[in-house]
């Protein structure tokens, strides 16, 4: 057995697969987030470690005994700050948090190199900008911190007692040489930082410690190594096998990602395309992130007070139908790709006596999906090829979406055994692979298709004129957000 975890930003998930790489058991436990101010998204990095454990302990006990290998996988960019005894100095700063617009404006005019090493724009999702505010706003705090950790690599820490990250994850940070995949002294320093306060850099697969007694015990497991494993969608894509040059997943989870895997180092930061590593060696992507996906589904269910999202998803596709003349612009948490915009916001539009709770629905689910396009257009832009998608997260539980997502993109969307958990069943394939060994292409081999959504024409032309018009809207309330 080979167990994943993932840390995710709504939940910590563990997967646990077999030999073969066969999906064998799935377990969950919430997380809780704190929105203090607005635009402000923290968590205390101890609420990770509990929930590890409590999804961990709902695993069978006969099978945890059995794990060989553990790896990680996680929410990217969160700015974990711990002091010289490595406790945690404050909650951590989210991906989704966009208090440092100012400190991104003035690191990219200052430091070129954010963009020529780092590949990507400087915004506010991104780890250096959160550091850049935390010296600037809380300077005690900042002349505390020992080192810097993203979300997984906290719980590596207290798995493990060592300080390490892997080259997906890391590159989030604006803080690597991208193409050259290590930390750059050059942008540390731009955040007043250094490399003895990073931790060290490993492959996806490379062992990076070995679980610490009192976690075995308590686990049920002997002390197995951990891997380094990857940033959420970097496992994501391990998981699903998009490994090669134009092979491309779509995640639905509490953000958006469109991820083309890349053989080569390119980049398009002026689109906000992000260009990270990959989780495997000689590999990188490029990637559009929207900030809220699945997420505005769950804001439309407490709005509307249906039971769950499901529900929500079934009266869109029975009651409401493609397509309304409701808009929703799914912007709850400011946007990234192609906007670059933290201060964007989400929009209820053309709402009539007859909206319900089925118009809104089908409205979110459209909005979400034209999201995902903006992003789709901006890798198009970059000059990737891509044919087919496969889904991945949570969101990949509705073909229904699917249907819509197919039609918007003019892309089939492919629906594999493990998608609704691609992240930990990544990190879980990628301690797979560092016991067994063999070739990347055979280890990482796409799991077994459950169902293709092709594109169908009469629903591309009823949803091709709403998709315009709603970039309409956006870029005529832009500047009244």
């Amino acid at each position: 057995m080979f167990l994943g975890i993932d840390i995710g930003t709504s939940s910590v998930k563990a997967a646990l697969i077999d030999e073969a790489g066969r999906q064998i058991e799935v377990s969950q436990a919430d997380l809780p987030i704190s929105r203090p101010k607005p635009l402000w998204s923290e968590q205390n990095p101890s609420d990770w470690w509990t929930a590890t454990n409590m999804a961990v302990a709902k695993l069978d006990v006969n099978r945890r005994h059995k794990v060989k290998a553990i790896g990680l996988s996680g929410q990217m960019h969160g700015a974990t700050l711990l002091d010289k005894s490595l406790a945690p100095i404050r909650p951590a700063i989210l991906w989704n948090d966009g208090r440092s617009f100012d400190e991104c404006r003035e690191l990219q005019e200052n430091t070129p190199a954010f963009v020529e090493k780092g590949g990507n724009l400087v915004m506010p999702g991104f780890t250096a900008p959160k550091l850049e505010w935390v010296r600037r706003h809380e300077p005690e705090a900042f002349e505390k911190v020992a080192k810097v950790l993203l979300p997984k690599d906290y719980v590596r820490l207290r798995m493990t007692g060592e300080l390490a990250s892997d080259m997906s994850d890391s590159s989030g940070t604006l803080w690597m040489d991208v193409a050259e995949r290590t930390w750059s002294e050059e942008l540390l320093a731009a955040c007043g930082l250094t490399v003895d306060q990073m931790p060290k850099l490993y492959e996806g697969h490379e062992v990076t410690g070995i679980l610490r007694q009192e976690a075995a015990e308590a686990w049920g497991m002997d002390r197995v190594p951990v891997v380094a494993g990857g940033g959420d969608n970097a496992a994501g894509a391990a998981g699903v096998g998009v490994i090669d040059e134009g092979e491309a997943l779509l995640s639905l989870g509490t953000s958006g990602v469109i991820f083309v895997a890349g053989n080569t180092f390119r980049s398009n930061p002026q689109s906000a395309a992000h260009a990270f590593c990959h989780a495997l060696p000689e590999r990188w992507h490029l990637m559009s992130v929207m900030l809220s996906a699945a997420s505005c589904l769950d804001w439309a269910v407490k709005l509307t007070g249906t039971s769950d999202a499901g529900e929500l998803v079934r009266l869109a596709q029975t009651e409401a139908g493609l397509t309304g003349p409701e808009f929703f612009l799914p912007y709850l948490s400011g946007e990234r790709t192609p906007h670059n915009n933290p201060h964007a916001s989400g929009v209820l539009f053309g709402l009539t006596h007859d909206s319900g709770s089925a118009q809104i629905g089908q409205a979110v689910l459209e909005g979400v999906a034209f999201g995902m396009a903006d992003g789709f257009r901006a890798l198009v832009e970059s000059g990737v090829d891509v044919h087919s998608i496969s889904v991945i997260g949570g969101g990949a539980q509705s073909t229904y979406w699917g249907r819509i997502l197919s039609a918007v993109l003019d892309r089939p969307m492919v629906y594999r055994d493990g998608a609704a958990t691609g992240p930990a069943y990544g990190a879980a394939r990628l301690a797979r692979y560092s016991v067994l060994g063999g070739s990347i292409e055979e280890m990482f081999e796409a799991p077994e298709v459950l169902q293709i959504v092709e594109p169908k024409e009469a629903d591309i032309h009823k949803l091709a004129p709403k998709y315009e018009k709603f970039g309409t809207l956006y870029r005529t309330l832009k500047d009244t957000f």
